[in-house]
């Protein structure tokens, strides 16, 4: 009683206070589909206007470059999703339509894959998108001579060649199901050379300017193949300060912020339309499983059985959130393991028992490094500490700014734990999964399984869908038996829009679309 007392404690205060990351021959074909369903609108339901701009507030900056390619942060593939388009991209209920390419046809042993490039579509420098462009983008992206390529799943490219002016064909070295998935990499203009400091794509919104933790300015490119932005411009203002995007949003300097806090949302009030979904990414209590005490499997169990998931939710999120148990997300729902999120259930007394087998029965001290610019994943951190305190575990939470996490805790390994929620660049279980294979650049966690290895293999080898599903199912039930990651929740994406918006559609991945956004009648 008296913890549940405590976290209330907390959360009141935090409330008070405002505290706020396609074939032919038997071979399916795509055709361009034209625009993408609309399925989840929110915001204002006024006829839309054309025109207008808005700001938006996001938590923190952008990579140093902006080379869609090079791109790690995910809140630069959240921005620059609206400047960059692949061959295909996603919809926002999952599909892969056509986008550079007008039409793509994979032949029937899934091996050879032909994209025919769209009649005169433009980079935003105003340079005719060429076969030649296309051919150097997955090339790049697929070059392995200095280790492991841009992309691992194109390590799987046997050829890039344009057949002809309209033509290029993609050949693998064996039927890959989620081959076309990676066709979302962005098309970049082959001799264009500043990539880094003012990108060049063909999306609806062309870059303008950026001013390195201040803003990134995007218009609308009034040439754009597809259907045209509302809007005419719209500025990215960073604010890494969570008390100060609720207080910019009140005063209308800014229009839009995605990302917010339930409680944050109650101090909005009716001045902004709420509208939410899910986030799209995994939060997740990450172990180092190279640093002690998390080596150790039994301590990572122990850790699982004293988490109350629900709790989190209901303290931090008035409910809202969709509880996990491995590193998959709901909307991924072909590769989700509902049975997986109830694995461990809250049980303090088996965290106590686990961590006396593990030779800490009076516990341990740990810290739990958090970026300091993601209020969510700060809140989720306060409870869970209290809820680790329970079982005699001390925890020091260590907030950060987003570029010192990048740096040294993502990049450098430097950490014993850290909370914060990870997502997919593209639409495929192996976006998600790679990651904790014992050889992947991105393992940031230090996961060394060798039967989670194997599984991987024969995954991405598999050319039966049913058979390469179940695999990447058991790779999760690996990560959650030996509980790599103490698994919370997808959380609730809270989105604060000036009540005059409209438009605003929530994504299977991680961006934000605002070529769908407008202002109303």
């Amino acid at each position: 009683m008296m913890r549940s007392k405590r976290i209330l404690a907390l959360l009141l205060s935090m409330v008070l206070l405002g505290t706020a990351l396609s074939g032919c021959g038997g071979g399916s074909t795509g055709t361009d589909s034209g625009e993408g369903n609309s399925v989840t609108e929110g915001g204002s339901t006024g006829e839309p206007v054309q025109g207008g701009e808005i700001t938006v507030g996001i938590a923190q900056d952008l990579d140093n470059s902006l080379d869609p390619h090079l791109a790690v942060a995910a809140g630069t593939k959240e921005v620059m999703f609206n400047v960059f388009e692949g061959l295909v991209k996603p919809t926002a209920t999952g599909e892969l339509i056509p986008a550079v390419a007008e039409r793509y046809e994979i032949s029937e042993d899934k091996t050879q894959y032909t994209f025919t490039l769209r009649d005169g579509i433009t980079f935003h420098n105003g340079d005719a998108v060429t076969v030649e462009d296309i051919v150097y983008s997955i090339n790049r992206c697929a070059d392995d001579s200095e280790g492991t390529p841009l992309v691992p799943a194109l390590s799987a490219v046997q050829s890039v060649e344009a057949t002809d002016d309209k033509t290029v064909v993609v050949t693998i070295d064996a039927p890959n199901n989620e081959f076309l998935s990676y066709m979302t990499l962005a098309i970049l203009p082959e001799d264009y050379t500043e990539q880094d400091t003012a990108p060049v794509g063909t999306g609806p919104f062309k870059f303008v300017s950026r001013s390195p933790q201040q803003n990134i300015v995007l218009e609308r490119y009034d040439d754009y193949w597809g259907t045209p932005a509302y809007l005419d411009k719209v500025t990215f203002q960073i604010v890494e300060n969570p008390d100060a995007l609720v207080m910019s949003l009140q005063s209308g300097a800014l229009d839009l912020v995605a990302h917010l806090t339930y409680n944050q949302t109650v101090q909005l009030g009716d001045d902004f339309n709420i509208v939410d979904g899910p986030m799209n990414l995994v939060q997740a209590i990450y172990l180092n499983n190279k640093a002690k005490p998390f080596d150790n499997a039994t301590v990572r169990q122990a850790l699982c059985y004293a988490i109350d998931i629900q709790q989190i939710m209901d303290l931090t999120a008035g409910g809202s959130g969709y509880p996990v148990g491995s590193s998959m997300y709901p909307a991924f729902q072909k590769y989700f393991d509902d049975s997986l999120t109830n694995y461990y259930s809250y049980d303090p007394a088996k965290a106590k028992e686990l961590l006396a087998q593990a030779g800490y029965a009076d516990g341990f001290d740990m810290t739990i490094t958090v970026p300091s610019n993601y209020q969510p994943h700060l809140d989720a951190a306060q409870v869970v500490e209290q809820q680790l305190e329970a079982v005699g575990i001390n925890v020091t939470i260590q907030p950060v700014t987003w570029t010192s996490w990048l740096n040294d805790t993502y990049v450098g390994r430097n950490y014993q734990a850290t909370l914060v929620g990870v997502d997919a660049s593209y639409l495929t279980a192996r976006a998600m999964l790679e990651r904790f294979t014992s050889t992947a650049s991105d393992n940031f966690i230090n996961y060394n399984n060798p039967e989670y290895d194997q599984l991987f293999q024969q995954a991405i080898t598999s050319t039966d869908d049913e058979t390469q599903t179940e695999l990447y199912k058991q790779m999760e039930r690996v990560l959650t038996e030996t509980a790599a990651n103490v698994y919370l929740q997808d959380l609730a994406n809270f989105v604060a829009m000036n009540k005059d918006l409209g438009g605003l559609e929530f994504y299977p991945v991680y961006v934000l679309d605002l070529s769908t956004v407008y202002y109303t009648a």
